[in-house]
């Protein structure tokens, strides 16, 4: 069954290093750790985890949205949190869905390839991906990035969060925003007004002022 799909790869970038130089026990720990962080934000933000890639993970979502928030998220986490720099690479299109749990197709390829191309802490995204980022999200200018496999180099531009002279924290995700007009808004115990990257983190937000326990994760 051929479907439409954003796709992620995302990758702990020298994995290798730190367990030669920490071991194995805290690599263990960190591996732990950054999974926990790809789940927590996978459930909030309604992205599925496709499958696990030893130090990395292949993300997917029928929205793209949601991918590419994820993915900054995780780009910009707590280094005491995941002390590894995270890299991405980001495609969207048609694949074929093969087991029911396995896609096939140019951008499963692309996005690999990306995520293989990106420096630490990048983000790769082709420009049907950036055409549907978030409107706070800064998006670089295109370029060519050698691909294995590929007879042409990849079309990407890099992905960021962006920056403006006000700046403004998600209370649920903890991404430092620029304060852009048509940020999902809310209001605080104390009338303030708060402001989300996205619907989902204003409404995980709610929820925990209903129910604090229910708080996917919380600013660092």
């Amino acid at each position: 069954m051929r479907v439409e799909r954003c796709f992620a790869f995302v990758d702990l970038c020298g994995f290798t290093a730190f367990t030669e130089h920490f071991g194995d026990e805290r690599t263990v720990v960190v591996l732990a750790s950054f999974r926990t962080r790809v789940r927590e934000i996978a459930a909030r933000r309604g992205v599925r985890v496709t499958k696990w890639l030893g130090d990395g993970a292949m993300l997917n979502s029928v929205d793209t949205e949601p991918v590419v928030s994820m993915v900054l998220e995780l780009a910009n986490r707590s280094p005491e949190d995941v002390p590894l720099d995270i890299r991405a690479g980001l495609a969207r299109g048609a694949v074929i869905m093969f087991e029911g749990d396995d896609y096939i197709g140019r951008a499963t390829n692309v996005a690999s390839r990306l995520c293989d191309a990106a420096l630490p802490g990048q983000v790769l995204a082709t420009r049907e991906v950036t055409s549907q980022a978030p409107r706070w999200a800064a998006i670089g200018e295109p370029a060519p990035y050698t691909a294995q496999g590929f007879d042409r180099p990849l079309e990407a531009c890099t992905l960021q969060v962006g920056r403006d002279a006000v700046m403004v924290t998600d209370p649920c995700c903890g991404l430092v925003l620029p304060a852009i007009a048509g940020l999902d808004t809310r209001f605080g115990p104390d009338n303030s007004v708060l402001r989300f990257c996205s619907t989902a983190c204003a409404l995980s937000w709610e929820q925990s002022q209903r129910d604090p326990t229910t708080l996917v994760t919380s600013v660092e």
